[in-house]
């Protein structure tokens, strides 16, 4: 099978572009870009080096300047808002939270999270909890005495 390197340039951006968009922040679209870039060097006929240098310096280029970029676009929400809404509030445990069985589901209002134990500790089904902090799908609690109503 004679297949084109501009073709191989090509998959290697498509690969690296469909990476991206299951990993976080914008580290993989660079290299991705990078790729197409030196398949397009590939189609006007440059050789091997030429390629690999343009991919190596467009991916470089790119990932330093499109850092700023991407923090501006991924920046912290202010508190209060989408799921850090839920910070300070308190639930109660509906699954008991065991980190060892990496188990764990509270309900905070009308939804329902997966929810681990800020120090830990095992915490038993029915335990009141306040919401310490939200890390990505999961809700990090601490017991409190809280009644729930």
């Amino acid at each position: 099978m004679n297949m084109e390197v501009w073709v191989l340039w090509l998959i290697l951006a498509a690969i690296l572009m469909i990476g991206e968009v299951f990993s976080a922040g914008f580290f993989l679209f660079w290299f991705s870009i990078g790729a197409a870039a030196a398949g397009l060097t590939a189609l006007m006929g440059a050789n091997e080096i030429v390629q690999l240098v343009v991919f190596v310096v467009a991916s470089g280029v790119l990932f330093v300047t499109g850092k700023k970029f991407a923090n501006r676009v991924t920046k912290k929400q202010p508190p209060g808002i989408g799921a850090d809404r839920f910070v300070g509030g308190i639930g109660i445990v509906l699954e008991e939270i065991n980190p060892q069985a990496n188990t764990g589901k509270v309900r905070i209002g009308q939804e329902s999270w997966r929810a681990d134990s800020e120090n830990g500790e095992i915490v038993p089904a029915g335990a009141a909890v306040k919401v310490t902090r939200v890390d990505g799908t999961r809700a990090i609690v601490q017991t409190t005495q809280k009644e729930i109503k």
